[in-house]
């Protein structure tokens, strides 16, 4: 048990994401510990949304192009995540492909590993460029409809 006044962080179930420029996209809001409580709350820069796509995984390793699949559980604008039929490493980057809703095609871009608890990961999406931004956008609006 932590001390009576002790800041902690406990969101280990969602993964961080990280800014264009680095910066982390997840606030802290601390919140003071009482003697019996352990959690504190994150403020994401997207909220995360229920998704569940088939996951088509590229990665390099050893000089040897890598194919995986998976299943997304949520997404966000910034990120994705689900699980992978192989663990991935932490800060790995991915080429991914999902078909998200309101989507006529595959969604195709690169991501990094930001979280991995066995088989989970959490994805963030890396230099999107307009178009995907708004196929992202317009699919957790749809998203957030359904919720």
């Amino acid at each position: 048990m932590y001390a009576e006044g002790t800041l902690i962080l406990c969101d280990i179930e969602h993964w961080a994401g990280f800014g264009e420029n680095g910066s982390s996209t997840q606030r802290e809001r601390p919140v003071k510990t009482s003697a019996t409580s352990t959690v504190s709350k994150i403020a994401r820069k997207f909220p995360r949304y229920t998704m569940d796509a088939r996951l088509s995984i590229q990665v390099l390793r050893q000089g040897e192009m890598i194919s995986l699949w998976g299943r997304s559980n949520e997404i966000g604008e910034d990120g994705i995540g689900g699980t992978v039929t192989t663990a991935l490493e932490m800060d790995e980057v991915v080429s991914m492909e999902f078909t998200p809703p309101t989507a006529a095609e595959p969604l195709k871009l690169r991501a990094i590993v930001r979280y991995r608890s066995g088989l989970r990961h959490g994805f963030e999406f890396l230099a999107l460029k307009a178009k995907q931004r708004d196929m992202l956008r317009r699919a957790c609006e749809t998203l957030s409809q359904r919720a």
